[in-house]
């Protein structure tokens, strides 16, 4: 078997983009978002760009720096605050934004990753999330249908990994990057460490490595946050 250890983030894409793509992108905030394969699409370029994602970072960090750029057409989001320029953009009509509540997106990428193609869910039946869906009633109640995604290329950040591409994330860190992860045609991972096979526990693989086609060693990462909120120093 070849490896799916790639020296770089860069080299670790080659090959896999192009414009118009639709990426899954994990992540929460700044919390286990692939930072270094972020950087490495705004790099080369490719532009038209949809993400599905929790959110768009903050202003120039995560996906954030991908909009300062203009290389994002749409994002498929739960959450759009933090961003200033992700507002601007939207309300200026410069960019499609697919607004999704977080349950549903996290179970829409892990039914394409499961090769499900739809669902239905009572979440947003009667509101804006449900224009243009189709509504099914089942035992007296209306659920709207929702499809999976189907990502052309998935982007994620772990924790370790081993060698074969089994990894493992870190406490809340994991949030949307497995389901993110199994939704991609290919599933690029970028990691703190790389270990041998038989150094994870087998019984915490998070993600098994038959998802992962290619992995990167990122470290070391900075482990930025939003908001540092400190209370006062007592007298």
């Amino acid at each position: 078997m070849s490896s799916k250890i790639y020296p770089s983030a860069e080299a670790a894409l080659d090959g896999l983009l192009r414009d118009g793509l639709l990426i899954a992108s994990g992540g929460f905030g700044l919390c286990g978002i692939p930072e270094r394969l972020l950087d490495a699409i705004q790099a080369s370029g490719v532009k038209g760009l949809t993400f599905a994602s929790n959110n768009a970072g903050i202003d120039n960090e995560g996906i954030g720096k991908l909009l300062r750029t203009r290389q994002v057409k749409k994002m498929i989001s739960s959450y759009v605050g933090e961003n200033k320029e992700f507002e601007r953009q939207y309300l200026a009509g410069e960019l499609e934004v697919e607004f999704t509540p977080q349950g549903t997106l996290a179970e829409r990428m892990r039914a394409g990753g499961a090769g499900i193609p739809g669902f239905y869910t009572k979440t947003g039946v009667g509101t804006l999330v449900a224009e243009g869906k189709e509504v099914k009633n089942f035992d007296g109640q209306d659920y709207i249908l929702e499809r999976g995604i189907f990502a052309d290329l998935a982007i994620v950040k772990g924790w370790k990994a081993d060698t074969t591409g089994n990894v493992v994330f870190r406490k809340t860190a994991r949030n949307f990057n497995v389901p993110a992860a199994t939704c991609g045609k290919v599933c690029v991972v970028e990691v703190e460490e790389i270990v041998e096979p038989g150094a994870l526990p087998a019984d915490g693989i998070h993600l098994p490595g038959v998802y992962v086609q290619r992995l990167v060693l990122g470290a070391p990462y900075d482990k930025k946050i939003e908001f540092r909120t400190v209370r006062a120093r007592e007298a």
